[in-house]
């Protein structure tokens, strides 16, 4: 299937904001395991690909459902021919996943955005990883990336079943360092082992279903301020007392010279978008960093899965889609 870029419309993408947006081929499908598949994405005419750094996703754009869905690369960086992602069948799902394995295969093209990094590897003495399921995907070249620096590091990854979990033949090689936990042989992942005691020089790095990531977080709350590091699959459930406390406030946009009203109900992206202001966006969700604006004046009440507790208290930028102001002004840099 041949796919023309103009004649395509990416949902919730205008013109001005640039990032690299192009139609990519998939050049090979595999299974990877039960209900995931890996496409291998490059550029139709062979040309070189964006560069990106573990942890870093894409958004493939669906129009014909109407979809943006992002998706992490789990291939090689230093291979600037070909992106891989993996995709998990989620049959109750709003049917992203499900187009992915019905309709794309080998030799179809796609719309894709990005890449862009909210999950990035930073450096330090040891890692922790763990990853549940399809979460492994933003781990896999994040250890590949630890074992080429010589860094200590340790992975545990648990699924449903072993032949649910993608990637066991490329995380062999690794040995010990590696801990596979299938649930129907072996229950929950043993989070108290490898999280008590807390260290001092290791970065935790976790994703996967919010069960699990909740538990990460939990057991890390004695660890040192800033050592985890999560990336979720759904928004984080607001508390109720968030939800409820929420109130009407003003927004300054200071490049468009608009001053919007947010009502308790809505979020800034859905009034400035109304409004006619420039956006950017993908899941609403407050989880994929899409639509992170800069904050100019102003105290933001977060909500979104992305950033970290450090970026969260520097009240540099918000996303729009889900964060809320404290008080009742926000100017920001839209």
């Amino acid at each position: 299937m041949s796919v023309d870029i103009a004649d395509l419309a990416a949902p919730n993408a205008p013109a001005s904001r640039e990032e690299h947006t192009a139609v990519l081929r998939v050049g090979e499908r595999v299974r990877a395991a039960d209900g995931v598949v890996t496409l291998t994405l490059v550029d139709p005419a062979g040309g070189e690909l964006p560069r990106w750094t573990p942890g870093a996703h894409i958004d493939l754009i669906i129009p014909e459902i109407d979809l943006v869905r992002q998706y992490s690369l789990c291939g090689n960086p230093d291979d600037r021919y070909a992106w891989r992602v993996a995709v998990l069948r989620e049959p109750n799902g709003r049917g992203g996943s499900r187009h992915v394995h019905q309709e794309i295969g080998a030799g179809t093209d796609v719309l894709v955005r990005g890449p862009r990094n909210h999950f990035p590897l930073e450096p330090a003495a040891r890692y922790l990883f763990v990853a549940g399921g399809i979460g492994i995907t933003p781990i896999l070249p994040m250890i590949a990336a630890a074992e080429a620096d010589g860094r200590d590091w340790q992975l545990l990854y648990g699924g449903r079943t072993r032949e649910s979990m993608a990637f066991l033949d490329e995380l062999k090689p690794y040995g010990d360092r590696v801990t596979i936990h299938p649930q129907d042989e072996a229950g929950l992942l043993p989070l108290a082992t490898v999280l008590d005691p807390p260290r001092e020089d290791c970065l935790v790095y976790c994703c996967g279903p919010e069960p699990l990531v909740a538990a990460v977080e939990n057991g890390c709350a004695g660890w040192p301020a800033d050592s985890l590091r999560t990336e979720r699959f759904r928004a984080r459930p607001v508390p109720p007392e968030e939800a409820d406390r929420a109130t009407a406030f003003e927004v300054v946009c200071g490049r468009s010279d608009l001053t919007l009203t947010v009502a308790p109900h809505e979020s800034i992206l859905d009034v400035a978008d109304r409004a006619g202001v420039p956006t950017f966006a993908a899941c609403r969700e407050g989880i994929c960093g899409t639509c992170e604006t800069g904050v100019v004046e102003g105290t933001v009440e977060h909500r979104d899965s992305v950033l970290t507790d450090r970026q969260k208290a520097s009240g540099d930028t918000m996303m729009i889609c889900v964060s809320r102001a404290c008080g009742t002004r926000l100017v920001l840099d839209l």
